[in-house]
């Protein structure tokens, strides 16, 4: 079994900074890529941030030099660290984790987190 924990969503006005960090747990063989995506009221779930184990990262358009994403693969955690929040950030933000898992066989998967909320407003 595996389970994906996100925290530290919340509210924050225009401009500040919130982070957000993920667990990844239980019976895994290893971990590919990590990331986060969102999804608006009313909109798909976007991709925010990848970062490959290697530590390659990408972002999104809107969010290329406000947010940052890195991982301890040791851990098997990730965080989000975003600055100069807009109200268009708001959103649930969903961590990402493809992973090799030891169920009969190693099997690989995407997994998600439960989401945390962001919300973004004066």
């Amino acid at each position: 079994q595996v389970q994906v924990v996100e925290s530290g969503g919340g509210s924050v006005q225009p401009g500040g900074s919130l982070t957000l960090s993920c667990t990844v747990s239980g019976s895994i063989f290893s971990v590919y890529d990590m990331g986060w995506y969102r999804q608006a009221p009313g909109k798909e779930r976007e991709m925010v941030a990848i970062i490959t184990r290697r530590g390659t990262t990408q972002y999104a358009e809107s969010v290329e030099a406000r947010f940052t994403v890195s991982r301890n693969n040791a851990k098997n955690t990730i965080a989000l660290q975003m600055n100069r929040l807009k109200p268009e950030d708001t959103g649930v933000y969903y961590c990402y984790a493809r992973m090799a898992v030891i169920l009969s066989e190693v099997t690989d998967d995407d997994y998600w987190g439960q989401g945390t909320q962001v919300t973004v407003s004066s």
